[in-house]
């Protein structure tokens, strides 16, 4: 399993809002902090804008900034908005019958029951956890 780069750029935007509470924050900032380009991050940021996870402010000077507490943000929340569903095998999507193996196989049941496991441990992590007294993390995206 490999995170996707769109919820990782998700998760580097939210932490870098989280450190710079009540400021607004320029696209390129995060871009450049997060190593990652201006376009795929717009797309990241709509998305993020759209599911309310932050507000963004257009103009010269406009951003973005988180739309709620960092403490209300869950990480498992972030993840089923950006992954959706994160099928392992064919056999764990809607479309079972390529595998001639569905009728009998059990690995569909331990799959689902690691993804569970997967997301339980997530829906427990909140931003705050991420950003909370991480001065390594606040020294590398704090805006001067």
């Amino acid at each position: 399993m490999r995170l996707t780069t769109r919820t990782n750029l998700a998760m580097r935007t939210l932490m870098f809002c989280a450190v710079n509470p009540g400021q607004i924050v320029r696209k390129h900032e995060v871009a450049e902090a997060c190593g990652a380009s201006e376009n795929h991050l717009a797309q990241v940021i709509h998305l993020l804008a759209r599911k309310g996870f932050i507000k963004t402010q257009r103009g010269r000077s406009g951003g973005l900034m988180l739309a709620r507490a960092p403490e209300r943000i869950g990480v498992g929340e972030v993840f089923r908005a950006f992954e959706a569903v994160l099928p392992f095998t064919e056999c764990t999507e809607e479309r079972q019958a390529t595998c001639p193996l569905a009728a009998c196989c059990r690995l569909k049941c331990v799959l689902q029951e690691a993804l569970d496991a997967f997301y339980a441990r997530l829906d427990r992590a909140t931003l705050a956890e991420l950003v909370s007294e991480n001065t390594g993390l606040q020294t590398l995206l704090k805006v001067a």
